[in-house]
Protein backbone atom coordinates (compact mmCIF):
# COMPACT_ATOMS: atom_id res chain seq x y z
CA UNK A 1 0.00 0.00 0.00
CA UNK A 2 1.24 3.41 -0.95
CA UNK A 3 2.14 5.73 1.34
CA UNK A 4 0.58 9.20 1.44
CA UNK A 5 2.73 12.05 1.48
CA UNK A 6 2.85 13.88 4.54
CA UNK A 7 3.98 17.66 3.28
CA UNK A 8 1.90 19.95 0.77
CA UNK A 9 3.59 19.95 -2.17
CA UNK A 10 2.73 23.29 -3.27
CA UNK A 11 3.67 24.27 0.20
CA UNK A 12 7.25 22.43 -0.51
CA UNK A 13 7.45 24.62 -4.32
CA UNK A 14 6.54 27.93 -2.35
CA UNK A 15 9.16 27.43 -0.18
CA UNK A 16 12.16 26.36 -2.68
CA UNK A 17 10.91 29.06 -5.13
CA UNK A 18 12.01 31.69 -2.04
CA UNK A 19 15.65 29.63 -1.24
CA UNK A 20 16.75 29.37 -4.60
CA UNK A 21 15.50 33.41 -5.43
CA UNK A 22 17.13 34.34 -2.55
CA UNK A 23 20.20 32.22 -3.10
CA UNK A 24 20.71 31.17 -6.84
CA UNK A 25 20.59 27.84 -8.27
CA UNK A 26 24.39 26.77 -7.70
CA UNK A 27 24.87 28.06 -4.44
CA UNK A 28 21.41 26.18 -3.15
CA UNK A 29 22.82 22.58 -2.24
CA UNK A 30 20.19 19.75 -2.35
CA UNK A 31 21.07 19.63 1.52
CA UNK A 32 19.97 23.21 1.91
CA UNK A 33 16.75 22.26 0.24
CA UNK A 34 16.45 19.03 2.57
CA UNK A 35 17.05 21.54 5.50
CA UNK A 36 14.62 24.45 4.18
CA UNK A 37 12.15 22.53 2.98
CA UNK A 38 11.82 20.15 5.91
CA UNK A 39 11.14 16.99 3.92
CA UNK A 40 13.94 14.10 3.14
CA UNK A 41 16.14 13.79 0.04
CA UNK A 42 14.03 10.99 -1.48
CA UNK A 43 10.84 12.94 -0.98
CA UNK A 44 12.45 16.08 -3.21
CA UNK A 45 13.46 13.49 -5.94
CA UNK A 46 10.00 11.39 -5.96
CA UNK A 47 7.69 14.79 -5.96
CA UNK A 48 9.52 16.86 -7.93
CA UNK A 49 12.67 15.02 -9.63
CA UNK A 50 16.09 16.20 -9.07
CA UNK A 51 17.16 19.84 -8.22
CA UNK A 52 17.26 20.75 -11.46
CA UNK A 53 13.67 20.00 -12.13
CA UNK A 54 12.46 21.38 -8.82
CA UNK A 55 14.22 24.74 -10.13
CA UNK A 56 12.50 24.96 -13.38
CA UNK A 57 9.19 23.92 -11.23
CA UNK A 58 10.10 27.39 -9.47
CA UNK A 59 10.67 29.26 -12.28
CA UNK A 60 7.07 28.08 -13.61
CA UNK A 61 5.29 28.87 -10.08
CA UNK A 62 7.16 32.30 -10.12
CA UNK A 63 5.76 32.83 -13.63
CA UNK A 64 2.33 32.06 -12.33
CA UNK A 65 2.36 34.35 -10.09
CA UNK A 66 3.91 37.40 -11.64
CA UNK A 67 2.61 37.50 -15.59
CA UNK A 68 -1.39 37.80 -14.71
CA UNK A 69 -0.55 40.46 -12.52
CA UNK A 70 1.21 42.31 -15.04
CA UNK A 71 -1.38 41.61 -18.11
CA UNK A 72 -4.33 42.71 -15.92
CA UNK A 73 -2.31 45.98 -15.48
CA UNK A 74 -1.90 46.82 -18.94
CA UNK A 75 -5.06 45.51 -20.11
CA UNK A 76 -7.48 47.55 -18.11
CA UNK A 77 -10.10 49.97 -20.11
CA UNK A 78 -9.71 53.87 -20.75
CA UNK A 79 -6.11 55.28 -21.26
CA UNK A 80 -2.84 52.96 -22.05
CA UNK A 81 -0.26 54.92 -21.39
CA UNK A 82 -0.36 55.94 -17.73
CA UNK A 83 -0.76 52.10 -17.21
CA UNK A 84 2.30 51.80 -18.67
CA UNK A 85 3.98 54.67 -16.46
CA UNK A 86 2.55 52.86 -13.31
CA UNK A 87 4.02 49.17 -14.43
CA UNK A 88 7.57 50.95 -15.20
CA UNK A 89 7.28 52.58 -11.70
CA UNK A 90 6.14 49.93 -9.94
CA UNK A 91 9.22 47.83 -11.30
CA UNK A 92 11.72 50.65 -10.47
CA UNK A 93 9.88 51.00 -6.44
CA UNK A 94 10.49 47.07 -6.33
CA UNK A 95 14.15 46.96 -7.50
CA UNK A 96 15.03 49.55 -5.09
CA UNK A 97 13.76 48.45 -2.35
CA UNK A 98 15.27 46.33 0.29
CA UNK A 99 13.77 43.29 -0.49
CA UNK A 100 14.42 44.13 -4.68
CA UNK A 101 18.11 44.38 -3.02
CA UNK A 102 18.09 41.33 -1.58
CA UNK A 103 16.65 39.10 -4.34
CA UNK A 104 16.32 40.67 -7.27
CA UNK A 105 14.24 39.06 -9.65
CA UNK A 106 13.64 35.30 -10.14
CA UNK A 107 13.91 35.44 -14.13
CA UNK A 108 16.64 37.91 -14.16
CA UNK A 109 18.80 36.04 -11.57
CA UNK A 110 17.85 32.77 -13.67
CA UNK A 111 19.19 34.82 -17.09
CA UNK A 112 22.90 35.69 -15.55
CA UNK A 113 23.16 32.94 -13.86
CA UNK A 114 21.91 29.68 -16.22
CA UNK A 115 20.33 31.14 -19.24
CA UNK A 116 23.97 31.04 -20.71
CA UNK A 117 24.48 27.59 -20.60
CA UNK A 118 20.90 26.13 -19.73
CA UNK A 119 18.80 25.55 -22.59
CA UNK A 120 15.28 24.79 -20.53
CA UNK A 121 16.26 28.03 -17.86
CA UNK A 122 16.84 30.42 -21.45
CA UNK A 123 13.99 29.09 -22.62
CA UNK A 124 11.65 30.20 -19.55
CA UNK A 125 13.50 32.78 -19.83
CA UNK A 126 12.59 34.31 -23.15
CA UNK A 127 8.87 33.14 -22.16
CA UNK A 128 8.55 35.24 -19.05
CA UNK A 129 10.43 38.03 -21.08
CA UNK A 130 7.50 37.49 -24.10
CA UNK A 131 5.09 37.74 -21.29
CA UNK A 132 6.52 41.32 -20.36
CA UNK A 133 6.99 42.26 -24.05
CA UNK A 134 3.85 41.49 -25.18
CA UNK A 135 1.19 43.27 -22.85
CA UNK A 136 3.56 46.21 -23.21
CA UNK A 137 3.63 46.08 -26.92
CA UNK A 138 -0.56 45.68 -26.59
CA UNK A 139 -0.68 48.52 -24.30
CA UNK A 140 1.71 50.92 -26.69
CA UNK A 141 -0.07 50.00 -29.92
CA UNK A 142 -3.42 51.11 -27.82
CA UNK A 143 -2.03 54.13 -26.53
CA UNK A 144 -1.14 54.61 -30.16
CA UNK A 145 -4.81 54.50 -31.49
CA UNK A 146 -6.43 56.52 -28.37
CA UNK A 147 -3.89 59.53 -29.72
CA UNK A 148 -2.00 59.25 -26.44
CA UNK A 149 1.54 58.08 -27.91
CA UNK A 150 2.83 59.65 -30.84
CA UNK A 151 2.44 58.55 -34.77
CA UNK A 152 5.91 58.04 -35.23
CA UNK A 153 6.85 56.03 -32.16
CA UNK A 154 7.39 52.25 -33.35
CA UNK A 155 5.29 50.31 -30.14
CA UNK A 156 7.46 47.32 -30.62
CA UNK A 157 10.71 48.97 -30.57
CA UNK A 158 9.46 50.73 -27.35
CA UNK A 159 8.25 47.68 -25.89
CA UNK A 160 11.25 45.99 -26.36
CA UNK A 161 13.15 49.08 -24.77
CA UNK A 162 11.45 49.00 -21.78
CA UNK A 163 11.80 45.20 -21.52
CA UNK A 164 15.45 45.74 -21.50
CA UNK A 165 15.18 48.93 -19.04
CA UNK A 166 13.07 46.56 -16.67
CA UNK A 167 15.37 43.86 -16.60
CA UNK A 168 18.53 46.17 -16.46
CA UNK A 169 16.48 47.87 -13.65
CA UNK A 170 16.58 44.91 -11.53
CA UNK A 171 20.21 44.03 -11.62
CA UNK A 172 20.87 47.50 -11.16
CA UNK A 173 18.88 48.10 -7.95
CA UNK A 174 20.01 44.93 -6.43
CA UNK A 175 23.53 45.74 -6.96
CA UNK A 176 23.27 49.78 -5.80
CA UNK A 177 22.67 51.09 -2.82
CA UNK A 178 21.48 54.76 -4.25
CA UNK A 179 18.02 54.09 -5.46
CA UNK A 180 18.16 57.13 -7.74
CA UNK A 181 19.50 55.50 -10.26
CA UNK A 182 16.84 53.10 -11.09
CA UNK A 183 14.19 56.16 -10.26
CA UNK A 184 16.19 58.31 -12.54
CA UNK A 185 16.47 55.48 -15.38
CA UNK A 186 13.21 54.36 -15.59
CA UNK A 187 11.85 58.15 -15.76
CA UNK A 188 14.49 58.78 -18.46
CA UNK A 189 12.85 56.01 -20.61
CA UNK A 190 9.29 57.13 -19.64
CA UNK A 191 9.92 60.67 -21.39
CA UNK A 192 10.52 58.47 -24.26
CA UNK A 193 6.96 57.94 -24.54
CA UNK A 194 6.24 61.79 -24.46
Amino acid sequence: MARTKEFDPDAVLQSALELFWRRGYEATSVTDLVEHLGIGRASIYATFGSKHELYLKAMDRYAEMRDPLLLAELSQPGPALPAVRTVVRRFAAEAASPEGRLNGCFVTNTAAELAPHDPAAARRVEISWEHVETPLHSALVRAQAQGELPEDRDPRALARMLLVLLQGVRIVGKASSDPARVRDAAEQALALLD
